[in-house]
């Protein structure tokens, strides 16, 4: 299943690992249907924005099309939790002795190639990883409310970083410095094509709460905008 491919002429490439929650014929997860509408299985929100700023700025992109419950494509391929058998609590059956080559060559090389290919054609100065986030964890009894609007992840390589979150501070929105979850830890995407070339890079996290409707996404897109702008004027 390839990727959606967005055209663009920019110097920003946006990638968005889990826009989607498809599942392709062939595979069966074992799970509940409205299980796929949950965070666990996409990002929501993310594909929608991830489009409508690429239209805002013209940038080009490259968008997942199948759910992260049938792998996930913002994992290295050896990471245990690249076809996960347990999402936030809720088992995944059918990922249970799942053949792991299988999917990573119909749907997790074929991704990575489309970003590798892209960054050939065109190298970009900057690249942005859209995803959303859950105010709430389901799994963790004790799990706690997750406060920020908008998280800013990075693993080493933060020239991009020190720019977004000073603008989206300035904005007066709540933001997190590598929250709700550190991209020293899970950042597969952005390390190898952007921190891995040289590029400068960073994760967008927004709760995904805050991308209900049309009129969200568009406030975002343009709020991300701005942030692109700001940050386009250290890297220049």
């Amino acid at each position: 299943m390839s990727p959606d491919i967005l055209p663009g002429t920019g110097n920003v490439l946006l990638v968005c690992d889990h826009a989607s929650n498809a599942v392709p014929a062939g595979i069966d997860l074992g799970i509940a249907p409205d299980l796929l509408g949950r965070h666990i299985a996409i990002d929501i929100g993310a594909g929608a924005l991830t489009r409508a700023l690429a239209v805002r700025i013209g940038a080009p992109a490259v968008v997942a099309t199948v759910s992260r419950l049938v792998i996930d494509t913002n994992r290295e391929v050896d990471h245990p939790t690249l076809i996960p058998p347990v999402s936030d609590g809720h088992p995944i059956p059918g990922n249970v002795g799942a053949d792991r080559f299988d999917r990573i060559a119909r749907f997790h090389a074929p991704y990575h190639r489309a970003i590798a290919a892209r960054i050939r054609a065109h190298r970009p100065r900057l690249i942005l990883g859209i995803h959303s986030f859950t105010p709430r964890l389901e799994s963790a009894a004790a799990a706690a409310d997750r406060p920020w609007q908008i998280g800013i992840l990075s693993n080493r390589d933060r020239r991009a970083v020190g720019p977004a979150l000073a603008f989206l501070a300035g904005q007066g929105l709540i933001v997190g410095d590598n929250q709700p979850y550190s991209g020293r830890v899970l950042n597969a995407t952005l390390n190898r094509h952007g921190e891995g070339q040289g590029i400068a890079s960073a994760g967008i996290e927004i709760r995904n709460d805050l991308l209900d409707d049309a009129a969200q996404i568009a406030r975002w897109a343009e709020i991300l905008a701005q942030m692109i702008a700001a940050v386009g004027k250290d890297l220049a």
